[in-house]
């Protein structure tokens, strides 16, 4: 049986060391992101791929999209290691903060989502306050959705009409463009949506405004972030951080990243900033 020396058992572990750091330094050249999929899925894409290459160029690591099959499924990936970086809406955001003990950090997100609002829309001329919704069927977004169900969710008990017991029934649709579409259809009375995707699919022509009308229009809340892992190497979260706020609206291929983001800039932004919502979650016996 051969013998070693001390020197050459200590090599040996050396070089073993080394390769398991080559091999974790090759896993941290793929950075993993995700959003919650509050659009059907193609669009999403769409959204993502000219920032996917803008920031593997900033980076200088290849940027992969994933998309997630539902708002849960972003917050359990992010948290369990499978995601590196997800667009959370503020009320995911808090669901990934409370999950992970704190051990999730929002960087960036855009100058609209310090004050995003929510709009309630119908076809009915009968509907025209919060209040007439009592009695009718109504379509709320995805259940985790800050903009399609919580803060709207939260202005309807303020108004003292409690979705559950007041209307005639609630559903969820999944996401904003499918609340517009069951409200279109006539499978609701009513929904409610966040006005960023409203404004869109209006722009798009995809909505006839004179058959969809909304009736009322949240106060403003935070909303949209990016977010990351708190264990992220404080070197990258800073490129990242710089890579999104160098995105500059006067240059032709930037500008095309930032429409597609619908914003014109994006701001840093920081956990506190969600405190509202997540109070606005608690009160509504949202947060488990």
């Amino acid at each position: 049986m051969p013998t070693f020396s001390r020197r050459q058992v200590l090599c040996s572990v050396f070089a073993a060391s080394m390769m398991l750091a080559a091999g974790s330094s090759l896993a941290q050249q793929v950075l993993r992101v995700s959003a919650i999929p509050d659009e059907a899925p193609t669009e999403l894409q769409r959204k993502f791929k000219p920032l996917g290459a803008y920031l593997e160029k900033k980076l200088g690591m290849k940027v992969e999209f994933t998309p997630v099959t539902d708002y849960a499924a972003s917050v359990e990936g992010l948290i369990n290691h499978k995601l590196d970086m997800v667009w959370f809406g503020g009320f995911t955001f808090i669901q990934a903060k409370v999950r992970s003990k704190d051990q999730v950090i929002p960087l960036v997100q855009r100058e609209e989502d310090e004050k995003f609002k929510s709009v309630f829309i119908t076809t009915s001329p009968a509907i025209n306050k919060l209040e007439d919704l009592k009695g009718k069927t109504f379509t709320f977004g995805s259940e985790s959705s800050t903009s399609g169900h919580l803060m709207p969710r939260y202005y309807l008990l303020a108004a003292k009409i409690n979705p559950d017991t007041d209307m005639k029934r609630i559903a969820f649709s999944g996401a904003h463009d499918a609340t517009v579409a069951a409200v279109a259809g006539g499978k609701v009375d009513a929904g409610a949506l966040n006005i960023s995707v409203w404004e869109k699919l209006i722009s798009e022509n995809k909505v006839d405004t004179k058959q969809v009308h909304v009736f009322y229009t949240t106060p403003g809340y935070f909303d949209y972030n990016w977010s990351v892992r708190a264990d992220m190497p404080a070197e990258l979260r800073k490129k990242i951080t710089d890579a999104f706020l160098s995105l500059n609206p006067n240059d032709p291929k930037d500008k095309e990243i930032l429409d597609l983001q619908r914003t014109s800039h994006f701001i840093t932004t920081k956990a506190d900033n969600y405190k509202s919502i997540e109070s606005a979650a608690q009160n509504a016996g949202l947060l488990k």
